[in-house]
């Protein structure tokens, strides 16, 4: 343990006195676990448990982080903007807002959300402000007592090595008494916090309206949709996604249905759980629906079961991110939408995911590509390919993450949520379910097999 954190974080009046009564009321055992190191600046961002502690997210290690953060703005790209999201955590709102007045402390403009939005939203926030950079407060399908800060480069995308390397230099050096802040009300006075909502819903929606490919029959509205937001982000954008496109029966979980940062129906809100679904499945069979989706907290990845037969069939990420795979391109095949020159559109996906991916590509003429794990080197192999005049067509993981157009640069649940439906919607009217189609799928490309959700 570092005693003289320790002391510090005890003692010192720069500390609140929330946080000073904290760490005084800890044990020996949780206080070495607190100072036992600094809460680490990785890759990708800060991820850890909540409470006191350089360990630990609180609104220190998150004003460290940021001013780290706005440092190297302000030395590597001279300034710029930022945008701002938060999911449905415990203190995201705080930290978010946190985050905005470091930012503005040190000259940076800043848009920060109103209300918890989804982490794919920021990312299209990013390049509809022309930020240089985003931040999302959101610990994703984590258990209740995580959060976490992930920021986001300029192209929309989660950063990338050399960017991510040069973020944590700065943040490595940066003192806690150093933090420069702004209040709220001297921020929006100087202009430099702005708050949005509504004015990006809208645009973000309609990218999202523009990847529909096949408007649903009577039929094909008829479909009964289970959802669950599982607690976060995706209650409110799904379901206008959804009405848009004509999907009307669509039966929320109603236990499941409000933001809460506790999580209490679920031990873990990750769509991969099949527990997660107990809820849902249970309305499911009430109602006699024939898709079950859930989204994690901040509604990047969906989960999804589909009616077959006498039960509901889980699909695995693999299943879901190929089928929609197949779906797109079928379509856009059909409907003249693919590139000319076939092999300057791609498929990208990662190296732990499905080797379907390859055929599925190749099934169409696409260029292929394999990134490593993570949906953040799916958004990179975006931006290279549109440098090098190419045309994004589809990208997934098998973390049950997929992308279909390249308005945003990161996975997307509420597009995929919309899109599995309009899918369903049309092998409805070939008299064919999801399950069915699968296993089609499975016959056109072979049988690839993994540990769960395996089709016979």
């Amino acid at each position: 343990m570092n005693y003289e954190n320790y002391i510090k974080w005890r003692n010192d009046p720069f500390f609140d006195d929330a946080t000073r009564e904290e760490v005084s009321a800890l044990s020996e055992q949780e206080a070495e676990d607190r100072f036992c190191r600094d809460l680490k600046f990785g890759t990708g961002g800060l991820r850890g448990k909540l409470g006191a502690g350089t360990n630990r997210m609180n609104r220190y290690t998150v004003g460290r982080a940021t001013q780290g953060l706005a440092e190297y703005l302000l030395s590597e790209k001279e300034g710029g903007s930022a945008v701002i999201a938060y999911d449905s955590r415990r203190f995201s709102d705080t930290f978010a807002l946190e985050a905005a007045l470091i930012l503005a402390g040190n000259g940076i403009k800043t848009y920060l959300f109103e209300a918890l939005r989804p982490t794919p939203e920021l990312s299209f926030a990013v390049r509809y402000f022309g930020a240089a950079v985003g931040v999302v407060i959101t610990a994703s399908h984590n258990p209740a007592e995580y959060n976490g800060y992930k920021v986001y480069s300029s192209d929309g995308g989660q950063i990338v090595p050399p960017e991510d390397e040069k973020i944590i230099s700065h943040v490595s050096r940066v003192r806690l008494d150093a933090v420069k802040r702004l209040s709220r009300e001297e921020a929006i006075a100087q202009g430099l916090l702005e708050f949005i909502g509504e004015e990006v819903d809208l645009p973000y929606l309609a990218a999202i309206k523009r990847l529909c490919l096949t408007p649903p029959t009577e039929r094909g509205k008829a479909l009964k949709i289970v959802y669950s937001p599982l607690h976060g982000t995706g209650n409110l954008l799904v379901r206008r996604a959804l009405a848009a496109s004509g999907f009307s029966n669509v039966f929320v979980v109603p236990e499941q249905e409000l933001p809460d940062g506790d999580f209490p129906t679920v031990e873990r809100p990750n769509p991969e759980d099949p527990a997660a679904f107990a809820l849902a499945l249970d309305l499911a069979r009430r109602v006699d629906a024939d898709l079950v989706l859930a989204t994690d907290p901040d509604a990047d990845r969906l989960g999804l079961y589909v009616k077959d037969g006498a039960d509901y069939l889980p699909f695995t990420g693999n299943m879901s991110g190929l089928l929609l795979g197949e779906y797109l391109l079928s379509r856009r095949e059909a409907l003249g939408l693919l590139p000319k020159n076939r092999a300057d559109g791609a498929v990208v996906t990662t190296i732990v995911s499905s080797d379907m991916g390859k055929k599925l590509a190749e099934g169409y003429g696409l260029s292929y590509f394999e990134t490593l794990t993570g949906f953040k080197y799916i958004g990179e192999r975006i931006r290279l390919l549109e440098c090098a005049g190419k045309k994004f067509e589809y990208g997934y993981e098998e973390s049950y993450g997929c992308l279909a157009g390249d308005y945003v640069r990161d996975k997307d649940g509420v597009s995929a949520s919309l899109l599995l439906c309009e899918a369903a919607a049309y092998y409805a009217e070939q008299g064919l379910t999801l399950a069915d189609a699968m296993r089609l799928l499975y016959e056109k490309y072979g049988y690839f097999r993994e540990a769960a959700g395996e089709m016979k």
